[in-house]
């Protein structure tokens, strides 16, 4: 099972594991909290797509971007960004700045049908056998499900970019990578000469 985004996806598609990111911005701001000894605000949203965009080889202009989110159902809202409502806030939302368009959908995961590792495998598939787009940029949860994410990128033949974010450094081939750990710190509006 996948999410339905055949026949209207991007040139860009940005695939999201919701939970994932929400955990890392968490403890992110846990961790810097106690560091820089203030408060750590919520992560903006729309200033956390514009540097993954980046991070994902996308420059200014006039791009469409499409923003995937998966989430588990029953969880309504991020945590640790805002905006944060899945149904009220994110699905069928869009902004634009000077990156681009960005067009937004969250999709649950269900369940009782599958786990999250799989629909992400799988909306993950449906990008990569589309004809349509040029650039994926992929935070899963590689801790959980990341074997299959490789896997799934080194069979992959289509002659696309790929850029992989996560909080380690990943062994594989097929695909670029990018540290997740510092949009997110952008967000969450730590600057770097706060850590030096």
């Amino acid at each position: 099972m996948a999410v339905d985004i055949e026949g209207m996806i991007s040139e860009n598609v940005i695939l999201i594991d919701a939970e994932y990111a929400d955990e890392v911005a968490f403890n992110l701001s846990v961790m810097f909290e106690r560091m820089l000894e203030r408060r750590i605000p919520k992560a903006d949203l729309a200033h956390w797509l514009d540097c993954v965009a980046l991070d994902g080889g996308i420059s200014q202009g006039e791009n469409d971007i499409q923003i995937v989110f998966i989430y588990k159902k029953g969880n309504e809202s991020l945590r640790n960004f805002t905006p944060a409502n899945y149904s009220k806030e994110i699905n069928g939302k869009a902004f634009k700045d000077n990156i681009g368009e960005f067009t937004m959908e969250a999709y649950p995961v269900e369940n009782d049908v599958t786990d999250t590792g799989n629909f992400y495998v799988d909306t993950l598939q449906v990008i990569l056998n589309s004809k349509d787009v040029k650039n994926a940029i992929l935070i899963p949860n590689m801790e959980q499900y990341g074997g299959m994410v490789k896997d799934t990128l080194r069979k992959n033949d289509q002659k696309k970019n790929i850029t992989l974010l996560s909080m380690e450094p990943q062994m594989g081939t097929g695909f670029n990578q990018q540290i997740l750990g510092y949009s997110i710190m952008s967000a969450l509006g730590i600057r770097s000469d706060e850590i030096r």
